[in-house]
């Protein structure tokens, strides 16, 4: 399994876009929650968003960006990564005693 950054240029957001934004954020916690998406950024100007897709090609990406309610608005570039590191929040375990 292969890291891939994608950089995705937004279209203009108009309220048809506003409307799928709620799908495109559940749609992505599904994807992170499975490990298929390991971050995901939204620039401050709102015209740009990064991912890290976790794929076995650039096709498996493509495939995984489709399935975005979104995806008619972007505009992806995907680049495979050699490597990613990443900071991830730790929860400390609880004891049950």
């Amino acid at each position: 399994m292969s890291h891939f950054m994608v950089e995705i240029a937004l279209a203009d957001m108009d309220e048809a876009f506003m409307e799928k934004v709620p799908e495109q954020r559940a749609k992505i916690n599904e994807m992170m929650e499975q490990g298929r998406i390991l971050s995901y950024s939204l620039a401050a100007d709102r015209s740009k968003l990064w991912c890290i897709v976790s794929a076995d090609s650039e096709l498996a990406v493509l495939e995984a960006l489709a399935e975005f309610p979104l995806i008619d608005y972007m505009t992806p570039d995907i680049i495979e990564l050699m490597f990613s590191n990443v900071v991830s929040l730790r929860v400390p375990m609880f004891s049950l005693n």
